[in-house]
């Protein structure tokens, strides 16, 4: 099994059909001061698995701090069944909401380890202070 992306986004959601939705996908958070907390990052996973992966595997997942200390985890069980007939693999969606504590700024780091192996690790940038306004307009 292995991770076919990680990513964190505003929402997400699995539609009657099956078909995982990903609204407003970030990589920075601009905060006005020190310690915060996000509040309510949601956390997208998109596993991949074939027949060898059936059964009982352990996702976990740890934040941790622009120095490397971890100040955030959580794991849990997942069970893979086996994919449906005619196909040889199977779409594993993971969406969490997560509260993210920020103690400084930086690049913080999102692990994702499976099966006690690390699969991903997502970065993102903390900036402090207001915001700056996007450049609109041509570029030449």
């Amino acid at each position: 099994m292995h991770v076919s992306f990680a990513l964190f986004a505003d929402a997400a959601n699995i539609s009657q059909e099956g078909k995982l939705n990903v609204l407003g996908v970030f990589d920075a958070l601009q905060i006005g001061s020190l310690p915060a907390v996000h509040p309510r990052a949601t956390l997208v996973v998109r596993l991949k698995a074939d027949v060898t992966d059936v059964g009982l595997h352990t996702l976990a997942f740890g934040w941790m701090t622009p120095r490397g200390e971890e100040i955030w985890s959580s794991s849990g069980e997942l069970e893979v069944g086996n994919p449906p007939p005619g196909a040889t693999d199977i779409d594993i969606p993971v969406i969490a909401s997560i509260d993210l504590p920020i103690k400084e700024a930086g690049a913080h780091t999102m692990r994702v380890d499976l099966d006690g192996k690390l699969r991903a690790e997502l970065t993102l940038h903390v900036r402090i202070g207001a915001p700056s306004m996007p450049m609109h307009g041509m570029v030449s």
